[in-house]
Formats: C-alpha cells, sequence, structure tokens
C-alpha cells in the first residue's frame, strides 16, 4: 500500500512538471515568421496589404516579417505609407528581394533601406531609385547649363530654369530620405544617395559587399538560420534578440480589400470603370425604366470615382475628359461635325492628361484611350446615322403621313361615307360617287375627315382590245 502511494505521487508529479514545462517547450519551437509578398507595382493596394499584415504579426506575437519583394517600383505615396509602418512595427521586419531573378527597384529600393534587415536572393538587384513622379526622365541634379562653348551658363533667363529647380528639389528630397532610412539602419548611405543622383544598382553580391544589405539567401530558411541571434532596434529605441532558427513560415494572404484595391487602382481599370458608368447612366437617363444601365452605371461610375480618389490625377485632365463627353451629347441632338470633333479631342487629351504619375506600372494605355474614343465618335455616328435617316425618309405620323394611302370605301351616301384605311375607319368625304368595296386614294385631311378621291388608274390597265 505503501508502494501504490508512492507512486502515486511520482506520477502526479511527472504530470504537473510535463503539464508546467509543455506550453513554453511548444511556444519555442512554434515561433511565427510571417511572410508579406509584394509583387508588381506598389500602390495603395500594396500599402494596405503591409499595413495588414504588420498588424496580424503583432496580433500573433510573431518573431519575425518577412517582407519579400519583387517590384519595378510604384506611388511614392504608398511607398511611404508602407515605409512608415514598417518604421513603427512592433515585430522586426527582414526586407528580402527574392526569388532570383527578382529586383527591388525604385520605390523598392526605399522599402528596403526601412528594413531592419536586408537580403537579397542570388540572381537579384536593387537601385535606380531616381524619382520620376514629376514627369519625364531626370538625369540627375541639375547645376548649370553649358552654352554652345561648353562653358556653364548660370543666367535666370534659361527657360528650364524652373523646371531644373523643381527636379532639383524632388531629387534633394529624395536623397534626404533615403540617407535617413541607410543612417537609422546603419548602412551605406552613400550608395543609397548614388541610387537616387545616378539611378545606380547592384547586384546580390555587389550589396553585400558594399554594405547595403546584411545577407543573401537562398530561401527564407536559410534566411532565418542566418538571421538568428541576431539584435535589431525596434520603434521607441527597444532591442530585440532574434530566435529564428526553427521558426515556422507562414505566407499572409492579402484581404479581400486588398484584392480588390489591387484591381480597381490599376489606372485603366479605374479608367474603363469611369466610361461604363457614365454610358450606363446616359443609357439609363435614354430609356428610364430599364433599371439595369442605371444600376450597373451607379456602381461602377462609384468604384472608378474612389479608384481616381486614391491615384494621384490632374483635375484639368478629368475637366477636358467632362468637357469632351458634354460635347459630344451636344453633337448626338444638334450635328453640327465641329463640335463632334472638338469633343473627341477633348476628351483624348484629358484622358492622356488624366493620370499625373510616371511610376511604372501605373501608365494610362493608349491603345484604351483610343478604343473609348472610337466608341464615343461610333456612338456620335449612329446617332447621326438614325438622325439623317429620319430626316430623310417618309413620314410616319401626322396629316402628311396620310396622303397618297389607299382605302377601302365601307359605305357610301352621295358625297359622304365611311372608308378603312391605314388599320382604322374614318368619316370621309369626296366630290365624286363611289361603291362599297372601292379602292380610293385619300387627298388630304380635314380636322378628322378624310378627303378622297378615286385612286388613279396604273399603266397597263384599260385601253381596247
Amino acid at each position: 500500500m505503501q508502494t501504490f502511494k508512492a507512486a502515486l505521487v511520482v506520477a502526479i508529479a511527472l504530470v504537473a512538471l510535463v503539464v508546467s514545462i509543455g506550453p513554453g517547450t511548444a511556444a519555442d519551437n512554434n515561433r511565427l515568421a510571417l511572410t508579406i509578398s509584394i509583387d508588381g507595382a506598389i500602390g495603395p493596394a500594396s500599402a494596405s496589404y503591409v499595413k495588414d499584415g504588420l498588424a496580424k504579426a503583432a496580433e500573433r506575437h510573431a518573431e519575425i516579417v518577412i517582407l519579400r519583394l519583387n517590384t519595378p517600383g510604384g506611388l511614392s505615396t504608398s511607398m511611404r505609407e508602407i515605409i512608415t509602418d514598417v518604421l513603427a512595427s512592433p515585430v522586426p521586419v527582414i526586407g528580402y528581394v527574392a526569388p532570383s531573378g527578382a529586383h527591388a527597384a525604385s520605390a523598392g529600393t526605399y522599402i528596403l533601406c526601412a528594413t531592419h534587415l536586408a537580403a537579397m536572393a542570388p540572381g537579384t538587384n536593387i537601385g535606380a531609385a531616381t524619382p520620376v513622379q514629376i514627369g519625364g526622365p531626370m538625369p540627375g541634379l541639375p547645376g548649370s547649363t553649358p552654352d554652345k562653348d561648353g562653358k556653364d551658363q548660370k543666367d535666370g533667363g534659361n527657360p528650364s530654369t524652373t523646371k531644373d529647380t523643381m527636379t532639383a528639389k524632388v531629387t534633394n528630397d529624395a536623397v534626404a530620405f533615403i540617407r535617413s532610412l541607410a543612417e537609422l539602419r546603419g548602412r551605406n548611405a552613400d550608395w543609397a544617395e548614388k541610387a537616387v543622383r545616378d539611378a545606380a544598382t547592384l547586384s546580390a553580391n555587389a550589396a553585400l559587399q558594399a554594405h547595403v544589405i546584411e545577407f543573401t539567401a537562398h530561401d527564407p530558411v536559410d534566411l532565418l538560420r542566418q538571421v538568428d541571434g541576431r539584435t535589431v532596434e525596434l520603434a521607441g529605441g527597444k532591442t530585440q534578440r532574434l530566435a529564428t532558427k526553427d521558426a515556422v513560415i507562414e505566407v499572409i494572404d492579402p484581404n479581400w480589400i486588398s484584392r480588390v484595391l489591387a484591381v480597381i487602382t490599376d489606372p485603366n481599370i479605374a479608367f474603363v470603370l469611369l466610361m461604363v458608368g457614365i454610358y450606363g447612366l446616359i443609357f439609363e437617363f435614354m430609356s428610364p425604366g430599364a433599371v439595369a444601365p442605371g444600376v450597373v452605371g451607379t456602381i461602377c461610375l462609384l468604384l472608378g470615382l474612389y479608384a481616381l480618389n486614391m491615384l494621384p490625377i490632374n483635375y484639368a485632365g478629368f475637366a477636358l475628359m467632362l468637357v469632351g463627353m458634354a460635347l459630344l451629347a451636344i453633337e448626338a441632338f444638334n450635328p453640327t461635325v465641329v463640335i463632334g470633333l472638338g469633343g473627341i479631342v477633348a476628351f483624348v487629351l484629358g484622358a492622356a492628361m488624366l493620370f499625373r504619375i510616371e511610376a511604372p506600372g501605373y501608365h494610362l494605355s493608349w491603345p484604351l484611350i483610343g478604343i473609348v474614343a472610337a466608341m464615343f465618335a461610333g456612338l456620335i455616328l449612329v446617332v447621326l446615322g438614325a438622325l439623317r435617316r429620319a430626316r430623310n425618309g417618309p413620314l410616319r405620323t401626322g396629316a402628311q403621313a396620310m396622303r397618297g394611302l389607299p382605302a377601302e370605301v365601307l359605305d357610301w351616301s352621295e358625297t359622304t361615307g365611311h372608308v378603312f384605311t391605314n388599320g382604322e375607319r374614318w368619316q370621309a368625304r369626296g366630290t365624286e360617287t363611289f361603291k362599297a368595296g372601292e379602292t380610293v386614294e385619300v387627298a388630304s385631311i380635314v380636322d378628322l375627315t378624310l378627303v378622297v378621291r378615286r385612286a388613279p388608274v396604273s399603266a397597263g390597265e384599260g385601253g381596247t382590245a
């Protein structure tokens, strides 16, 4: 009995020990490394996706976040939103340019500089961070313009002075921003400045040698093994020692809001939504009660306007588009040709000016502009053709439409009677006497009485044998 009690006490103690150390061991062996992937141009959808991903990482107490980059660049506003979220993240973020063949150009370089640790897969590259949002290429900081003899001009009357000043302001701002990020993370700030001023680029090995990144890794598992034990500084000066060697890698997929944003914030999709919305409302106003065109048009128009609100647009271009559509509508009701041509020109120019961005992936397609303009022109031609046919065709209603119609005499007394024509029974009168069943011709109409006469004899009838 004593032996049984001792065995029971030992068993209870072992169970208590397992229960007490079990959760800690499980927590240690199940550290999370969440992966956020940016593929393609950086825009509002990317910014929303990264923000949500970092929030989930904080909620789940992840050990680290791997921000995988493969992007040609994008909008500076979205880039700055992502950088702000990365700098404020309570979870360390590793910027990782991958897979092999990927690149982090333009805005991607800035984001990589902002991450707590930076890594690249073999066969990738970064750089070319010169800002192009003001439109057109920027060959570098403007200094003085050489004259014909090769000497520098510093005459304030140079017509390019204003443009050069704006270029210098944008470039200097970008340089200061990327240098501050590189210095914050202890990386090569001089090369970061060169990436902005001279659009410099680096391969993975060259970036590692130049101290632009900390690691090169073939895959996320290799990356986590290398960063294990590193100490990083988080927001507020707090430091954290990473334990990522056996971390579980989990991919965070974008939510439905980010997916919708990714679709509608494409300039071409936003442009199409805007046009579908306008067409839908036009058809609804032309045929009240159709319902479907109005509902679809309203939804598409609201989505298009929301997308335009998310993107940097030129309001002068948008106004030109509206003027062009108004002129085309006027042309449809008052054909003059000149107004229609003016409307098409205004519409095309407005569409070309609509988006004031030069970022990769955010260009409005010229073929799309041409197709939409051709559709507007086709609509005008169809309307003009219908008006021309209505003007030149026979009359369909009114007294003039009744003249010349054949009529069958139903009854007749002296100079009055009733006839049947055009599917209706009419009161009629004439200067001759007719018989029931005889075919007569409508000469005119007075009030609601038809004036009829004997139908002319067609050629070949009558004559003598």
